[in-house]
């Protein structure tokens, strides 16, 4: 797979996950339920595509020689990043989470430091003070102000840190297992594993026991976003997003257009939720998105 190639599964899968928030509130499910329905009907859709292929039709066989390896990465970077994320939409609005969880590529290039050894250079470091800068922004904006106001927007904020963590983490320690035994069928291991945790978890704590048959007894106004969410935000998004940064020589700078994610999911939010933006996060927006500029221009301005 060419360079070119590989940007474009990552841009695909930037905005994948950029209108999960958006799918997931229009479903009017809510809390750590989505979050099953959402992995469940993904990972059902990955085992569509990998018995339709008969070059990735063999998913026991990595599993067999990486289950020590794939069964607490999955639980660890899908069941719980995930449950967080969802459950953290019952706290904060989209805006706020969705621009968050932009800062997963720093959690990229800060775990990529740790275990491979990858330095993060001057131009990583400053785009992800950009970051930093916009987290701060977001995480002040009239809450932290309002020393008596209500906290649950901190919650939210909390919950979602949790998933960038796991989520970036998981990207990398993934990586070589993608790259032994190919994006499609890691994903689909990884994907179903961490669905049947989030099911069996939520089941015990939440006493729900979400069974995907009942979605054809659905409204089509909830149907047809669980639907959406499971199979485009979670089926293709997750695939393409592992395939294209696995591709890339450097997964660090791969991991940087992430930082888009934020525009498309507030634009999603305004024009169709009618969700309010305020100043402080449009600039924090502005903020963690210059980044991204920065870091691809960096050859330029060096040259």
């Amino acid at each position: 797979m060419n360079t070119r190639t590989a940007y474009t599964l990552v841009m695909i899968g930037v905005f994948g996950h950029a209108s999960s928030e958006f799918f997931a509130v229009l479903s009017g499910v809510t809390g750590p339920e989505v979050s099953v329905w959402r992995f469940v009907l993904g990972a059902i859709g990955l085992l569509i595509i990998t018995q339709a292929m008969p070059a990735a039709r063999d998913i026991l066989t990595p599993l067999r020689q990486e289950w020590k390896t794939l069964l607490p990465l999955s639980l660890l970077g899908v069941t719980l990043p995930y449950l967080a994320f969802h459950w953290s939409l019952d706290f904060a609005s989209i805006v706020q989470i969705g621009t968050l969880m932009t800062t997963i590529p720093i959690f990229v290039g800060i775990t990529n430091l740790l275990v491979n050894r990858h330095p993060l250079g001057l131009v990583k470091i400053v785009s992800g003070l950009c970051a930093i800068i916009g987290i701060a922004l977001l995480v002040t904006d009239g809450y932290l102000l309002q020393l008596a106001g209500d906290n649950r927007s901190l919650t939210g904020i909390g919950l979602a840190l949790v998933s960038t963590i796991g989520v970036g983490s998981y990207t990398v320690f993934v990586r070589p297992l993608i790259l032994r035994h190919g994006a499609l069928r890691i994903t689909t291991i990884s994907m179903s594993i961490g669905a049947a945790g989030l099911w069996l978890m939520v089941g015990t704590f939440w006493s729900i026991w979400v069974n995907p048959a009942t979605i054809f007894a659905m409204p089509g106004n909830v149907a047809l976003p669980l639907l959406t969410v499971g199979f485009w935000n979670t089926t293709i998004t997750q695939l393409c997003w592992l395939m294209g940064l696995a591709a890339l020589p450097d997964i660090t700078r791969g991991s940087y257009l992430f930082f888009l994610k934020p525009v498309i999911t507030a634009l999603l939010a305004w024009l169709i939720l009618t969700q309010p933006i305020t100043w402080t996060q449009l600039l924090a927006i502005a903020v963690i998105c210059s980044s991204v500029l920065f870091e691809f221009m960096s050859d330029y301005f060096r040259r």
